[in-house]
């Protein structure tokens, strides 16, 4: 596609807001204001806009019957040559609007030239930019549910494993391998609400604000709204053409959202290590080193980190964008765009390609369950077992404690202790003591939302069924 500053046949560029103008505009303030490298992206959503636009205006009898059809067939036209790749696109023309306004005109003639009645780009841009925030949440939306259900599936086939738990990133207490999945699926949960929370409030018309005050024009607003789908119309025209809340909250959700796919992957990217064996990953979704043979890298992991970074950023640039703007409609909202395509693109390329990689990955149940006991994990079993014979809780504490202490000068394990050996720790130890292990450190914990296997299997079921009806809704 070309970005033809003169336009075909090197004919003088045409503002379609030039009236008040004499002189022509340096090249290099074209070249700065222009947005249609970037914003051409909306021109799905600029045409239905216009289209509904049009309707409305001959509904209202403000252009004729004959003008909305051939309207509506020239932007038809304007959209499926966009779609075949066949349209110019002119950076003299600045933006998706003017361009393809401009080709209408071309196309149509006068017809062409009543369009904008009644409207603003100001409107026109908040309008596209909502529609596109509002496809974009329901895309994310479809593809969190995609990720939940991965983890699900591996939670459901990783049901016995069991694994260490971490605080501090040293091991603390035996867990199983899908108790600790569905944590990350209730994080993708929250982020589900936030982008629904976030979609209802994109849903909302800013057209027919006209530039900042309204417009003069017996419009239906409703009428437009409707045709597009939204659910209500600002009721502000200030607001309408400024509002840019919409879009942060739509970092703000992706950011977090982001920021919980980044630790996932960071563990992801500890249980492959040689360190942890914890896990492999499958060739498909691994890299190797040029000058390494032996390394298999997991560099999916490390991008989806690294790739969060970016989507905070665009929440920072968002905030500062908005944060010295008066009243209404200022030309630093141009900056918004760019930013939100890329948290948009960012997030739906690293959810998808998540979800690819979990059911690929196999994990290694034997070192996982000789590193849940490793370390001592056992030790609150231990001291459990003594408050539930009325020993207060910090003297059975301090009692292990010096267990731990006595094990670790002499290379054992608490489970190697003798009866005798625990009673001289306490003397509220008894037989069934020597019955504590990592099965029974398991069954102990059986809560509501804690690690015993038939809370986790509870847990997993109640999740795939919220999955199931979201799904079917």
């Amino acid at each position: 596609m070309s970005n033809d500053s003169t336009g075909q046949s090197g004919e003088p560029p045409i503002k379609l807001w030039g009236g008040r103008f004499s002189g022509d505009t340096n090249a290099l303030v074209d070249a700065f204001n222009a947005s249609i490298d970037f914003d051409r992206r909306l021109y799905r959503e600029d045409i239905a806009g216009s289209i509904a636009h049009a309707r409305m205006l001959a509904s209202r009898e403000i252009i004729s019957l004959e003008d909305r059809d051939a309207i509506v067939a020239g932007l038809e036209a304007i959209r499926d040559e966009i779609d075949a790749d066949e349209f110019e696109f002119r950076i003299d023309r600045e933006d998706i609007h003017l361009n393809i306004e401009a080709a209408l005109i071309e196309r149509i003639g006068d017809a062409g030239r009543r369009l904008h009645t009644g409207r603003s780009r100001n409107d026109q841009v908040a309008t596209d930019t909502r529609l596109f925030a509002r496809a974009a949440c329901d895309q994310i939306l479809i593809e969190l549910r995609q990720m939940r259900g991965a983890l699900l599936e591996l939670a459901s086939r990783e049901a016995e494993t069991v694994m260490p738990g971490y605080t501090h990133l040293q091991r603390a207490q035996p867990i199983l391998l899908a108790h600790h999945l569905l944590a990350y699926e209730a994080m993708l949960t929250r982020d589900a609400e936030r982008f629904a929370q976030a979609r209802s409030r994109v849903n909302v018309s800013p057209l027919g604000a006209g530039a900042l005050a309204g417009v003069t024009y017996p419009i239906d607003r409703e009428m437009t709204a409707a045709e597009l789908g939204f659910e209500a119309i600002a009721t502000n025209s200030l607001d309408a053409v400024s509002d840019r809340d919409f879009a942060v909250d739509i970092h703000s959700a992706a950011a977090l959202a982001m920021v919980h796919l980044s630790r996932l992957s960071e563990e992801i990217i500890l249980w492959v290590s040689a360190e942890f064996r914890f896990a492999t990953l499958d060739d498909a979704f691994a890299t190797g080193s040029s000058i390494m043979p032996q390394k298999k890298n997991a560099d999916v992991a490390e991008l989806t980190r690294g790739k969060s970074a970016r989507v905070i950023g665009n929440l920072m640039q968002s905030l500062a964008l908005l944060k010295s703007q008066p009243l209404a409609y200022n030309k630093d909202n141009q900056e918004d765009k760019e930013p939100l395509f890329d948290t948009v693109d960012t997030l739906l390329i690293s959810l998808r390609v998540m979800s690819a990689m979990l059911p690929t990955m196999t994990f290694n149940a034997r070192d996982t369950a000789e590193a849940a006991t490793a370390d001592f994990a056992l030790a609150t079993d231990y001291a459990d077992y003594l408050a539930k014979r009325n020993i207060p809780f910090r003297d059975a504490h301090e009692a292990i404690g010096s267990l731990v202490a006595r094990c670790e000068s002499e290379g054992r394990t608490l489970e190697e202790l003798s009866l005798e050996e625990l009673q001289a720790a306490h003397p509220a130890f008894e037989a069934d003591a020597l019955e504590i292990s990592l099965e029974s450190a398991l069954a102990a914990r059986d809560v509501p939302g804690g690690t015993a296997p038939a809370a986790v299997e509870a847990a997993r079921a109640a999740a795939q069924a919220r999955l199931d009806t979201e799904s079917g809704s």
